[in-house]
């Protein structure tokens, strides 16, 4: 098993937290889903959160969850990064990257938290 090199990790994010960086659909591709992936899993931990927090219940927090992960995919993708969805398989590619293991989370981390604070 390889060791991780923190120094291409750190490049990594920083140039995930850069806008507008380059992504090469050839080289880059791992990369970027793999960056897509991440900010899905930090999302849906903030969204979680936060659904608890104010009470959100049923459906309406499932469908603002779905439209929140995918808004901000989708507005990081093509306006913060402006890259061209095609070259990374498309559309829908880059928002099926880590959703359902992000949506997993999210209801772990809504139930605890509405749970705990909200339950009689």
């Amino acid at each position: 098993m390889q060791k991780p090199n923190f120094g291409e990790i750190w490049a990594l994010w920083k140039r995930a937290a850069t806008p507008k960086s380059v992504w090469k659909a050839e080289e880059d591709k791992e990369k970027f889903l793999d960056v897509i992936y991440w900010l899905r899993q930090l999302l849906s931990l903030l969204v979680g959160l936060l659904w608890g927090l104010v009470a959100l219940k049923g459906v309406i927090g499932l469908g603002l969850f779905f439209a929140v992960n995918a808004g901000v995919v989708y507005l990081y993708c093509s306006i913060y990064q402006c890259i061209d969805e095609e070259e990374f398989g498309g559309l829908w590619e880059l928002l099926k990257e880590g959703f359902f293991t992000s949506f997993a989370m999210f209801l772990v981390v809504w139930i605890i938290i509405y749970s705990t604070l909200h339950f009689n």
